[in-house]
C-alpha cells in the first residue's frame, strides 16, 4: 500500500505513539491537586510549550482544543463575541476564497447569529494566492472593525500565502488577523509570521500527531470570549478535562522536524514523472511558492473518481483534494476561485507527501497514472 495523502492525515508517528503511551501510563486528572494529578498537568504543560515553539508564541498563549475545525471557530466565535466595546466591535469578517470550510461555513454561520455581522470573499488570483490590493480595497470601504480569515498555506494546492504583507494591511485599518496554519505548521517556518497574526489555529494530525488535537494561539491581549464553560480548564478559555495522551503526542509531533529538501526532491520527481506520461497534466498552483510535500494536479479527460477508484485498486492512495466532505469527490472551490474550468477542476487530484514517504511511493503512484493514462488514450483512439 501507497499512502500519499498527507494533508488529509499523516500516520502517526513513532515517537508520537510512544509519548502518548507514557502520558497514559501517567493516569490523573491535570485538574487534580494530587501527585497523579501533577504528573499529569506535567505532561500537558511540556505538550503547551512544544507547541508554543512550533507556533513561535508565548506558551500562556497555547490553548488545547479537539482539532483544527474547533480552534477556527474558537477564534472566530471568540473574537466576535470578546470584542464587546462599541468601538472595538467586529462587524466585517473577510475570509479568502480559497479558505477550507472549516472557516467557510463556520463564518456564514456565526453572521447568520451575530446581529450586523458581514461576511465577505477575498478574492485570489489564478495562481491561488490572496489578491492583497483587493483586501486592501474591501478594507478600504464600509464602516466597522474586520477579522480578516486568511490560510498560511492551501491544503488543496499547497500554495502559501504572503501572511506577513496581509498582516501589515490588516494593521493598517485596524483589523484583526486569524490565521489558519493548519498545512503549514511544521512545514513551514512560522517565526516570520507568527508575531504578527492574533490568532493561529494548528492541528496535530497533519504532522503525524493524534487526530482529534488541536490547539489556538492567542495574540496577547486579542479579544476572545470563551465558548466551553465549566471547570475553567485551558486558562478559563476552553473548559473541559484535557486529554492528555492525546495532547503528549501533539507535543511530541510538533518537535519532529520535517525535511523540506527531501519532499521538495520527492515532489518535483513526482511532477516531473507526470508531464512525462501526460504532457497536457496540468499542475495548479505551480508558479507561486508552494509547500514542499504538495502537488495538486490534473489529467485532462480523466475525472477524479475515476482516478482514485483506479489508484486505490493499485494500492494508491491519494485525494481529490479535502478530505472533510464525506467520501464525495465534489468539484472544488478553491480551483473554481482560481478560475479554473469546471470540466478541468472535475479532474483535480492531490499527491500531499509526508515522513514516511519516499521514492517508491512516487515510483508506484506514476506507474499506477501511467496505466490510467494509457486505458485512457485506448479508449479514445477507439
Amino acid at each position: 500500500m501507497y499512502y500519499l495523502d498527507h494533508n488529509a492525515t499523516s500516520p502517526i508517528r513513532p515517537e508520537v505513539r510512544a509519548a502518548m503511551l507514557a502520558a497514559w501510563d501517567v493516569g490523573g486528572n491535570p485538574s487534580s491537586v494530587h501527585a497523579a494529578g501533577r504528573a499529569s498537568r506535567a505532561v500537558v504543560e511540556k505538550a503547551r510549550v512544544q507547541v508554543a515553539r512550533l507556533a513561535h508564541v508565548p506558551a500562556d498563549n497555547v490553548i488545547f482544543t479537539g482539532g483544527g475545525t474547533e480552534s477556527l471557530w474558537l477564534a472566530l466565535n471568540g473574537a466576535v463575541h470578546g470584542a464587546l466595546e462599541v468601538e472595538a466591535r467586529i462587524t466585517r469578517l473577510f475570509i479568502s476564497a480559497i479558505e477550507h470550510d472549516a472557516v467557510r461555513a463556520n463564518a456564514h454561520a456565526l453572521a447568520e447569529r451575530a446581529a450586523g455581522l458581514r461576511v465577505e470573499t477575498i478574492p485570489v488570483r489564478h495562481d491561488g494566492v490572496v489578491d492583497v490590493d483587493a483586501l486592501r480595497n474591501m478594507l478600504r470601504q464600509g464602516k466597522g472593525r474586520a477579522l480578516v480569515a486568511v490560510m498560511a498555506a492551501n491544503n488543496e494546492t499547497g500554495v502559501i500565502q504572503p501572511i506577513v504583507e496581509i498582516s501589515a494591511v490588516a494593521r493598517e485599518f485596524d483589523a484583526l488577523l486569524l490565521m489558519d496554519a493548519v498545512q503549514a505548521a511544521g512545514k513551514l517556518e512560522m517565526e516570520r509570521s507568527s508575531p504578527h497574526v492574533d490568532y493561529i489555529a494548528l492541528s496535530a494530525h497533519k504532522l503525524g500527531g493524534p487526530q482529534g488535537v488541536g490547539a489556538l494561539a492567542l495574540r496577547e491581549g486579542a479579544p476572545f470570549a470563551a465558548q466551553f464553560l465549566g471547570g475553567g480548564q485551558e486558562m478559563r478559555r476552553r473548559s473541559g478535562t484535557q486529554n492528555v495522551p492525546g495532547i503528549a503526542g501533539f507535543g511530541a509531533a510538533a518537535e519532529l522536524a520535517v525535511d523540506n529538501a527531501r519532499l521538495t526532491a520527492l515532489r518535483d520527481k513526482f511532477e516531473t514523472g507526470l508531464k512525462e506520461i501526460a504532457s497536457d497534466s496540468v499542475i495548479f498552483g505551480r508558479t507561486a511558492p508552494r509547500l514542499a510535500n504538495t502537488s495538486c494536479f490534473a489529467l485532462p479527460g480523466i475525472t477524479a473518481e475515476t482516478a482514485l477508484m483506479a489508484l486505490d485498486l493499485d494500492g494508491v492512495m491519494v485525494s481529490s483534494g479535502s478530505a472533510c466532505s464525506s467520501g464525495k469527490v465534489a468539484r472544488s472551490h478553491v480551483l473554481d476561485a482560481m478560475g479554473v474550468d469546471e470540466a478541468l477542476s472535475r479532474c483535480a487530484m492531490r499527491v500531499s507527501l509526508g515522513w514516511n514517504s519516499d521514492e517508491a511511493d512516487i515510483d508506484a503512484c506514476l506507474a499506477a497514472l501511467k496505466t490510467l493514462a494509457a486505458r485512457a488514450r485506448a479508449r479514445v483512439a477507439a
